[in-house]
């Protein structure tokens, strides 16, 4: 139990440095460059992407002694996955619901984390699959 609530903080702690990261870039790239924001937050995504998995690489999952050769590929996959489920459920209940926008989108990416982190732990960071 030890190792998994050490786990948990941080994953939330590196969750939290790359959903900053993603914000920062998105910003910046619609304000200053006048990217579109779908766009930008693709390239917000990939550079996240980096700051998230370097983080649970080298924190996170530290003690479960994956390879990167295997981890990275596999991490990218649930990465890339989830930020599908986000970018779909998030257009869906906006579309469809008429609750406050910053609820729905605090729902999903708590669902999504949560989603991450199992799937990261038994599967992207494990060195016996």
């Amino acid at each position: 139990m030890k190792i998994i609530s050490h786990q948990l903080s941080w994953f939330v702690m590196v969750g939290v440095c790359a959903s900053l990261v993603h914000w920062l870039v998105v910003v910046t790239l619609v304000s200053q460059a006048n990217w579109a924001p779908l766009v930008a937050n693709i390239m917000g995504w990939l550079v996240a992407f980096v700051v998230s998995f370097t983080g649970h690489y080298q924190l996170t999952f530290r003690a479960q002694h994956a390879g990167l050769g295997k981890s990275l590929p596999r991490f990218f996959l649930i990465s890339a996955f989830g930020f599908l489920i986000n970018e779909a459920s998030y257009a869906f209940t906006l579309k469809n619901t008429e609750l406050p926008y910053e609820l729905l989108l605090g729902v999903i990416l708590v669902s999504v984390a949560i989603l991450t982190f199992i799937f990261s732990r038994l599967w992207a960071f494990t060195a016996h699959r």
